[in-house]
């Protein structure tokens, strides 16, 4: 059966690839705007309940078009925001399952081996934004909650060279990356 992504205004079906264009054309909209080329945005809050009031809407609506969802959170505060996914209607098990979902502690991504290192998060960022597609998915929806730069830890101070480096890496992909 053909999914509805795949069909053209006039009824026609579309290669996939198409499909999967015109879906990442799409508009994406952060904190009540429209994301334009550039994606990459820096956002800060005042509270954890303004930070969702903006997030949720953006991360829900890359569930809602099957896009790839992939989050970076303060391993202490992980049980809360799988929580708060669920309760904007995130279904997170059957995400997690059928890989359009996946959740990494800061360990695990920005902090592994005990420190930053900027070379080994841009590969991780290219390699996450590279398997979105061959996974099936137009787009990756990248959240990462950064606040353990805000903390003594070794490999911080290379991280506004990193940002840098970051910001020239992104326009090479469509995804957008809060």
């Amino acid at each position: 059966m053909d999914s509805i992504k795949n069909v053209d205004k006039k009824g026609g079906r579309m290669p996939a690839a198409s499909a999967k264009d015109s879906a990442s054309e799409r508009p994406i909209r952060f904190a009540g705007s429209a994301l334009g080329a550039y994606r990459h945005v820096c956002a800060f809050f005042n509270s954890p309940d303004e930070e969702y009031r903006v997030l949720l809407p953006f991360i829900n609506e890359g569930f809602e078009r099957a896009e790839k969802a992939f989050h970076i959170v303060d391993p202490q505060l992980r049980d809360e925001h799988l929580e708060r996914l669920r309760s904007a209607g995130i279904d997170v098990n059957a995400a997690e399952k059928s890989g359009q979902f996946e959740l990494r502690n800061w360990e695990d991504a920005y902090l592994r081996e005990g420190h930053f290192d900027q070379n080994k998060m841009l590969a991780l960022i290219e390699e996450v934004l590279d398997d979105g597609p061959r996974q099936g998915f137009s787009l990756t929806r990248l959240v990462a909650h950064m606040e353990w730069a805000l903390e003594d830890r070794p490999g911080v101070n290379d991280l506004v060279e990193y940002e840098t480096r970051l910001n020239y890496l992104l326009p090479r992909y469509k995804d957008p990356v809060i």
